[in-house]
């Protein structure tokens, strides 16, 4: 793969291969046919995790503990021949295992008795209607019930034999994805419903495909149908986690609605005016991060303009007259349009082109497109950062549908603490406060095109940091620990030689892949060597392989067996190596391989027979108990040490340099710590509806790390959480204090605990600075209700984390409203700590004697 998975999309990778396996061998075995679905909200990378399965499936991948299957052949249909060249060219983008030839699109004047194992192959539903050449004169279709209509010259087969010859053949398995599986499942009798459900369930002598695998936004509607397909079992969907996909940063933190405080009059020309300024401030912004980072990463942002589907010309001619007064680096030449109508079209005193969506992200002339609907199934455009809506209230899910093409991250990472760069504006001039609870409900609840999105803030306000901050406080905050997630099937060599990578092309560490690898040779070594008679044993079983043969009398009736030996063959020793390479890594298991060759004393005559020998013995490893625990921690040893001697260089890498070690840190089945971001930018509320529907003003509070320009932080807070407030603003030594977010970003700080068995993230409510002694100090304090099944689960997180992290933290408290006053837990206390991993319930911790007024 070209790119690192992210941490949800190995999970998804993993369980989409287990289903396949599991499909293979039942079909294999007993004909039986298997059905199962891939659910992924917009943005998730849907189109990586299928490269990454069909890289295994053709290829095979130790990492995923996946045996290839040499028969394979994929059909990968939708009814969209422009969705599916999109995917063909995402496989080729994402993949450096897949090559061009692999990846076929079926034309009409395609003619082979059976598809070619080890390819995908492209349809849709065009190709496979009546009227298509490749379905024309199959003998199981007849036309009025008479007569079969003529193959085309020259056709020997329709596509529909090829299906039929290729599921027949006992050497191949077909594998059928259905992209946006929802659509064709309905009720309603269309010509893609049929189709779908003929590849399905078989029709006319052609047997249902194999191994069916739905992937959609929304598969309810495919599992229903699965669950009643002819002759057909379904196996354990695979759902991506949404909170995941946000957590990754490949979405987009925050949309912004801005509508007009009125409620009555004509807002549009001013609302184009402050889209036009918020596109100039956003590339702007750009510009300037570009600059700083020192990188080639251009982002030039566009603005969408939605229009009604009969829009009127000379309203849009206005708005672009607006748009080119407001910027004038912006002319007739920065505009195009997606409409229907493949055409110029004229608007008022401009003539705008069309161009296709497809082309829209990737052509940086268009900095202003016009569009109606959600433009096209699967398209999506990182780079437009506004979008202003000529829609009326009514059409609300319109307007969602297409914010969802638009929230994909543009570099495809989160930028560390910036909100401006981490946001999508949308400004909705035929808007106002009631009706844009509409939009804002479909955002909030995701689905189909639209994905759930993060935070929807309604005319916010922009924090930046506080001048008021001196930078040793900024210092001791951004070096305070914040936790990763676990990451199911994370490997430590793979971390070690990831991590080896990233350091030598970064010039941290010159050549730290060999050095990884030479430390990791000499770990397999010292484990032989201190196993030597052991490993010969193990040897000597992996070279020969035994078995018993059965002897039947026909006379008498009886039975008798004798054991045999013989030689393992190379199929047999390549599987035990293989099985190594799974524990130690495909690459360490190849380059010790080629070490113990050198050293074997034939290898200056004959180093073919060496590498035999060497081959041998890395095959017999596997069966060496306790190789896995013992190779598994020198690696992730020898990585923390490396992360420890490199960190502070690492923290002087643009922010893509940083990112990638950070992905990496993560590559672990425990929480590991990285750096806070310092917060640059953050969109704030500054009103809020009062339960009677009042809108009122959100209070402001002085001193936090961020603030507007009157030195001021909004922040909405409960009735315990003013109460911390209160305390800590008048506690000896106070300087600053910092609301953290609850989200997903590089500037909130977050703690792992366990709950029923799944790691999740708590992010405390407030970090407070204080000076000490000349020195800065940092405490958490965390107010939070007891009476939530997760609230003692949440302790023992904060518990378990301020046991390894007291070196970082003045104080570390737990806080609730008991009886109406408000009692603490000391979680840097030894006793405490003891006392809050044996509790049983988090109210008895308070309640106790350890537990103390919170004053």
């Amino acid at each position: 793969m070209k790119f690192t998975l992210k941490g949800y999309q190995t999970d998804a990778v993993i369980d989409v291969l287990d289903n396949l396996k599991k499909a293979r061998r039942r079909w294999h075995e007993d004909t039986d046919r298997h059905a199962f679905s891939l659910t992924a909200a917009t943005g998730a990378g849907k189109t990586v995790m299928a490269a990454a399965v069909f890289e295994a499936l053709f290829h095979g991948d130790d990492g995923f503990n996946f045996d290839r299957d040499p028969g394979a052949v994929v059909i990968w249909f939708s009814d969209d021949p422009s969705l599916n060249e999109q995917t063909r060219f995402r496989l080729m983008e994402s993949s450096d295992r897949l090559r061009h030839t692999d990846l076929v699109v079926v034309e009409n004047t395609f003619n082979r008795a059976k598809f070619d194992p080890g390819k995908i192959y492209f349809l849709n539903t065009q190709k496979l209607g009546k009227k298509s050449l490749l379905v024309r004169g199959f003998e199981g279709d007849e036309e009025d019930g008479t007569f079969p209509t003529m193959r085309p010259d020259l056709r020997s087969h329709t596509i529909w034999d090829t299906i039929r010859n290729t599921i027949e053949d006992p050497a191949l398995t077909l594998y059928l994805v259905l992209d946006e599986a929802h659509r064709g499942m309905g009720t309603q009798v269309r010509e893609k419903s049929t189709i779908v459900k003929r590849l399905i369930n078989g029709e006319n002598g052609v047997p249902g495909i194999p191994v069916v695998w739905g992937i959609s936004a929304t598969v309810d509607r495919f599992n229903k149908a699965m669950e009643v397909a002819t002759g057909r079992t379904t196996l354990p969907p695979v759902t991506v986690d949404p909170v995941l996909v946000q957590e990754s940063g490949l979405l987009k933190d925050t949309v912004i609605l801005d509508i007009p405080d009125e409620a009555t009059g004509d807002f549009d020309t001013v609302l184009v005016r402050r889209a036009t300024d918020k596109l100039k401030e956003s590339s702007k912004e750009w510009a300037s991060y570009t600059k700083q980072q020192g990188t080639d990463e251009a982002v030039l942002p566009l603005m969408v303009m939605q229009v009604p589907n009969k829009p009127s010309p000379k309203d849009i001619g206005r708005a672009l007259e607006i748009i080119f007064q407001c910027w004038p680096d912006v002319t007739e030449h920065n505009v195009a349009h997606v409409f229907g109508e493949h055409t110029t079209q004229e608007f008022g005193n401009y003539s705008v082109p069309y161009i296709q969506p497809q082309r829209v992200q990737d052509d940086m002339w268009v900095r202003i497109l016009i569009a109606k609907d959600a433009i096209s199934t699967g398209w999506d455009c990182p780079r437009a950062e506004v979008m202003i809506s000529f829609r009326p209230a009514s059409d609300q899910t319109y307007i969602a549908q297409l914010l969802g093409r638009m929230v994909r991250t543009p570099l495809a990472r989160r930028i560390p603490g910036n909100d401006r760069l981490n946001s999508v504006d949308c400004l909705l001039p035929k808007f106002d406060k009631e009706t844009v609870e509409a939009v804002v409900r479909v955002l909030r609840q995701g689905g189909g095109d639209t994905p759930p999105t993060g935070r929807i803030l309604i005319n916010p306000e922009e924090m930046k940091p506080n001048p008021e901050v001196p930078e040793l406080v900024w210092e001791k905050f951004v070096s305070l620990p914040s936790q990763t997630r676990p990451q199911r099937g994370a490997k430590p060599a793979i971390r070690l030689t990831a991590l080896a990578h990233e350091l030598s092309a970064d010039g941290l560490l010159s050549g730290a892949g060999g050095k990884a690898h030479a430390a990791m040779h000499k770990v397999l070594d010292n484990f032989i060597d201190e196993r030597a008679d052991a490993f010969e044993e193990k040897r000597k079983s992996v070279m020969t392989v035994e078995g018993r043969t059965i002897i039947a009398d026909m006379l008498k009736g009886g039975t008798s067996d004798a054991s045999f030996q013989a030689e393992a063959d190379e199929a047999v020793i390549g599987d035990a190596y293989r099985r190594t390479a799974r524990i130690v890594s495909p690459d360490i298991a190849r380059t010790y391989t080629i070490e113990r060759a050198k050293r074997q004393p034939e290898a200056e005559d004959d180093f073919d027979d060496a590498l035999i020998e060497a081959r041998e013995d890395v095959a017999a490893l596997h069966l060496m108990e306790n190789l896995q625990p013992v190779f598994d921690a020198e690696a992730k040893k020898l990585a923390d040490q490396w992360f420890s001697d490199y960190s502070d260089e690492i923290k002087k890498l643009p922010d893509d340099r940083q990112d990638a070690y950070r992905q990496i840190v993560a590559l672990s089945t425990e929480p590991q710590d990285v750096g806070l971001a310092r917060p640059m930018s953050r969109f704030e509320p500054t009103k809020a509806r009062e339960p009677n529907g009042l809108e009122v003003d959100i209070p402001l509070y002085g001193a936090h790390l961020l603030c507007n320009e009157q030195g001021m932080y909004p922040v909405e807070l409960w009735t315990w959480e003013k109460g911390v407030l209160d305390v800590e603003l008048k506690r000896d030594g106070f300087k600053f204090w910092y609301r953290n977010p609850d989200r997903p970003s590089q500037d909130s700080l977050g703690i792992a605990y366990k709950c029923d068995d799944e790691t999740k993230i708590v992010r405390p409510d407030f970090v407070f600075l204080a000076e000490v002694d000349g020195k800065i100090v940092a405490d958490i304090v965390d107010p939070h209700g007891f009476h939530l099944a997760d609230a003692l689960p949440k302790l023992q997180g904060l518990a378990a984390y301020a046991e390894i992290h007291t070196q970082f933290y003045r104080r570390i408290e737990a806080v609730a409203l008991v009886g109406g006053k408000l009692r603490s837990l000391d979680l840097l206390d030894d006793d405490v700590r003891k006392a809050v991993k044996e509790a049983s319930s988090a109210e008895s911790l308070y309640k106790g004697v350890l537990a103390r007024d919170y004053v």
